[in-house]
């Protein structure tokens, strides 16, 4: 019993540590270089208060000042890349404890993308994976360690030309039986979307939507899941 304890313990300080970033964005294949056009905060830990500022675009996130906004076309695939430290190789880009769904959000800007602060009801989702294979308890984040930490999203065509907040979201669940416990990863990029169509897609505020007791957020992973709502 005491082996067991201590090696769990073993496993929860290792799991504490292994933080990670989004770091890189692709275009259409391109890499566009490390932290480029991406609001970059000041370390690699999660946000666990749902009902702070720090959701929307994570620590110091709020503004873009000083940033670069990448040119998409619409209907381009995005990929966003993220590590665990400033290294690409010699080390998973997420440690393999960090069990947890893979979301992708938009929000059009007033004006440019590095004066928007994303706070109200302007966010919309474009990508979710979650429990990705009850039988095996494999998890989207396995699914982007296996592609060193890669996951890609398409831009809806129909979305209108303007200026964005692009923000991925990784939330690992690994201690998230009770509140705070969910750790989020979130990387947010600044985007120029040329093209386009009409579309007024529903939105949710972030924070604002995400509540503690939501099923998606304080849970047991650990007890054969066999669904899980995001």
């Amino acid at each position: 019993m005491k082996l067991a304890f201590l090696s769990l313990l073993a496993l929860l300080t290792a799991s504490a540590h292994a933080h990670f970033t989004m770091q890189y964005i692709w275009i259409n294949g391109a890499d566009q270089g490390q932290n480029v056009d991406i609001r970059v905060p000041p370390n690699n830990n999660p946000v666990t208060d749902v009902t702070s500022t720090d959701l929307t675009c994570n620590v110091g996130g709020l503004s873009g000042a000083g940033v670069g906004t990448a040119t998409v076309p619409a209907g381009a695939t995005l990929t966003f890349e993220w590590h665990q430290h400033a290294q690409r190789t010699g080390e998973d880009a997420i440690s393999g404890g960090h069990k947890g769904p893979v979301q992708v959000y938009i929000a059009k800007a007033p004006s440019t993308a590095a004066a928007f602060d994303g706070q109200g009801t302007v966010w919309t989702k474009i990508y979710s994976s979650g429990l990705v294979n009850p039988s095996s308890q494999q998890w989207a984040t396995d699914v982007v360690n296996a592609n060193g930490g890669k996951h890609s999203v398409t831009i809806p065509s129909s979305l209108p030309a303007g200026q964005y907040l692009l923000r991925a979201e990784i939330i690992a669940l690994h201690v998230a039986s009770t509140y705070p416990g969910a750790q989020f990863y979130i990387g947010c990029a600044q985007i120029n979307i040329s093209g386009g169509g009409s579309a007024n897609p529903p939105k949710i505020a972030l924070p604002g939507n995400y509540k503690p007791t939501d099923p998606g957020i304080t849970i047991n992973i650990y007890n054969n899941l066999q669904s899980y709502t995001a």
